[in-house]
């Protein structure tokens, strides 16, 4: 069934696959979790907070503990001191793999058209700029 199936049956995005997937990995920094962890296989808490940089102890807390929830993700906690925690994608997180690869994907085929845009921008701001200048 594909993305057009639903419309004019609900009016709820929610009520669909579309958003029940949407829950799941939507957010600000699941999908990150998710591909560091694809890509990773096994990461700790201050590994992932290391590597994203600008996330906070509380994002990632939250966002944890609802990857874990919807069992996309699984926390492995060893009894040890300094408590060891780690976690991995799931089987059922494993499934998302290929999602996050077409993500990739259509980064890969749009990312150098974006750039070039971007340099344009600042090529055109920095003439702009200069004329600016000569005329002062």
């Amino acid at each position: 069934m594909g993305m057009t199936a639903y419309h004019g049956v609900v009016k709820n995005i929610e009520d669909t696959p579309f958003g029940y997937t949407l829950k799941l990995i939507g957010g600000k920094w699941k999908m990150v979790i998710l591909y560091l962890l694809s890509e990773n296989g096994c990461l700790r808490f201050n590994e992932l907070q290391r590597i994203i940089g600008s996330i906070t102890f509380r994002a990632l807390s939250n966002a944890l503990k609802d990857l874990e929830a919807d069992q996309l993700i699984i926390r492995t906690e060893y009894p040890q001191v300094p408590p060891k925690v780690e976690y991995k994608l799931s089987e059922r997180g494993k499934t998302l793999i290929p999602v996050l690869e077409e993500l990739c994907w259509w980064g890969v085929q749009f990312f150098p058209e974006e750039m070039a845009r971007l340099e344009e921008q600042k090529i055109d701001y920095e003439r702009r700029k200069a004329g600016d200048l000569a005329e002062e």
